[in-house]
């Protein structure tokens, strides 16, 4: 047996009643020696049936950020409760064109962090809305101005709803997992919607050249990049179907002067690079320094 898995078989033997075909062990927290003793006796323990005994001891699901995880978002000032407002903007502008219009709508947003989203969708009238996020901290600031949010995971949680949503937003960047993980929680949310449904989801922006190398070397828990033509690619290996590729707007805050400018040079920035890329025979619509995407659950 190889060492990951003695550990986990150590694991689940000290902390589930375990039943082992001729074998019935029962109990909490056997001495150690006990537990070798019984994984050289039963070599095929890790395929014993298991029920929690303590089930906030289940470990956790290993994924490969190391830092910054995928369920867990926090793009916040110093000072937690002016984000609220402050972000009000950003996620008025990015995402509620692309909800439906009915209220009542069943809304999950994964890696809500404190809930500046989930403060705008239900200052907009969404009555139907759940956020997670795995860090319990940002969701007690979440908790207390009386936000619908709960600590959970978010593959795990997924895998426990069918057909329940009819809109999912993960508001971390799909980047902070590996391919093969971003294929999977995409085909999770799948499994998760109504048909119908939609998912709204970004990531890191290859196209830029500006910005697009460095958001990979930036940090180390930053996977991949993307393009609107490879983002579409991943969500249609996660099952979806009209795949709508647009940009997520960063010069939104109307009331300070420097949005102007910002909108400004940028805009002039990536018309000259959508040229660029023109004369290269590459058709590039999506130039900001994220791209974003809306898509169907057939």
């Amino acid at each position: 047996m190889a060492g990951e898995e003695r550990d986990v078989a150590i694991h689940f033997l000290a902390n589930y009643r375990c039943s082992v075909p001729g074998a019935p062990i029962e109990g909490t927290f056997p001495p150690l020696p006990y537990l070798q003793s019984l994984l050289s006796v039963f070599p095929g323990i890790v395929r014993m049936n298991v029920q929690p005994l303590r089930p906030e001891l289940t470990p956790r699901r290993r994924l490969a950020a190391k830092l910054e995880p995928f369920d867990s978002y926090w793009q916040a000032p110093a000072d937690i409760d002016k984000g609220y407002d402050a972000f009000a903007a950003y996620y008025r502008a990015n995402y509620l064109p692309y909800l439906p219009e009915n209220r009542a709508a069943r809304i999950l947003v994964i890696s809500c962090g404190p809930g500046y989203l989930l403060n705008v969708l239900v200052k907009a009238g969404y009555r139907n809305v759940v956020g997670i996020d795995s860090d319990p901290i940002k969701i007690e600031h979440g908790r207390k101005r009386g936000l619908p949010c709960e600590v959970a995971e978010a593959f795990p949680y997924l895998e426990g709803k069918r057909g329940e949503f009819d809109v999912i937003i993960p508001e971390q960047e799909l980047n902070h997992l590996t391919h093969d993980e971003t294929i999977e929680f995409l085909r999770l949310c799948h499994a998760a919607m109504k048909p119908g449904g939609r998912i709204i989801v970004y990531a890191m922006n290859g196209a830029n050249p500006f910005v697009g190398a460095e958001n990979l070397a930036h940090n180390i828990d930053h996977f991949y990049i993307v393009t609107e033509y490879s983002l579409t690619q991943l969500l249609e290996l996660g099952g979806f179907r009209d795949v709508r590729p647009f940009a997520l707007k960063l010069y939104v805050f109307w009331t300070n002067p420097l949005n102007y400018v910002g909108l400004a040079v940028t805009s002039v920035l990536e018309l000259f690079m959508r040229v660029i890329f023109m004369l290269y025979g590459k058709k590039v619509r999506v130039l900001s320094k994220k791209v974003a995407a809306v898509a169907v659950r057939p």
